[in-house]
């Protein structure tokens, strides 16, 4: 069950293809970024033995190697209570301090919306 209520159909979107690839992958995390053209790009966390991303730092790099020069919304599925100060940080570094960063729960709930800058 996803419990997207009281977001908009590109904020429920992008919290279904975050929940999708930490399914998918079978990672901790997963998260989606959409851009200002509207693309998306979704991503798992990442953990090799030399290089460690959360799923939220993948996604906003996938965006910039892609060519995004901003963000409009981020989506993080996890089962952590708050979104990590380095994950906010990164979506703020491309989209600013007012771009949401949605936090929702391994089943798609909703947890909060906050801005990046917050």
């Amino acid at each position: 069950m996803t419990d997207t209520t009281g977001t908009n159909p590109e904020d429920s979107k992008i919290i279904t293809l975050a929940r999708s690839a930490r399914a998918r992958n079978g990672v901790p995390e997963g998260a989606a970024v959409r851009d200002e053209t509207g693309r998306t790009y979704v991503a798992g966390t990442v953990e090799l033995e030399s290089l460690k991303l959360s799923a939220l730092q993948t996604a906003v790099a996938m965006a910039v190697a892609s060519g995004a020069e901003s963000l409009e919304a981020a989506a993080v599925v996890s089962s952590a209570d708050v979104v990590a100060d380095a994950d906010r940080a990164a979506v703020r570094d491309l989209g600013g301090p007012d771009t949401p960063v949605l936090l929702a729960g391994p089943d798609g709930t909703l947890k909060s919306a906050t801005p990046a800058g917050a």
